[in-house]
């Protein structure tokens, strides 16, 4: 079985009888749980609060500022760059972080969602 068909169908019978169907990709759920455990970090959480303090900084601003080493810094940049949490522009040499608050709040409102659910 390849990994991107990789599936399985959930069958479930609710309280009152009815019969329901569900399918779950698993690729979908590895790629969500990353994007999850990208922003569940001490490191990354103060990074993107910083970011909210100031909109726009560069690499060097951010770990001046929260005192860890340039590479730590810009590793984990990356990792929020790919699950899209922060943004960059170019102004002249410097390249500037700053939040992309529409990902942030399509995070938030699936999270909402997600425990909405469990609570009930």
């Amino acid at each position: 079985m390849e990994p991107s068909n990789f599936t399985s169908n959930i069958v479930s019978v609710s309280a009152n009888g009815t019969l329901n169907q569900s399918k779950i990709n698993y690729v979908e759920v590895k790629k969500g749980a990353a994007i999850l455990r990208s922003i569940n970090h001490k490191l990354r959480q103060s990074i993107v609060k910083l970011l909210e303090e100031k909109d726009k900084l560069t690499v060097t601003e951010i770990y001046v500022k929260l005192r860890v080493e340039q590479s730590v810094a810009s590793q984990h940049l990356a990792i929020l760059r790919r699950a899209e949490f922060v943004k960059t522009s170019r102004e002249g040499k410097n390249i500037h972080y700053s939040l992309n608050h529409a990902r942030l709040e399509e995070v938030n409102t699936f999270i909402k969602q997600l425990l909405k659910n469990d609570m009930e």
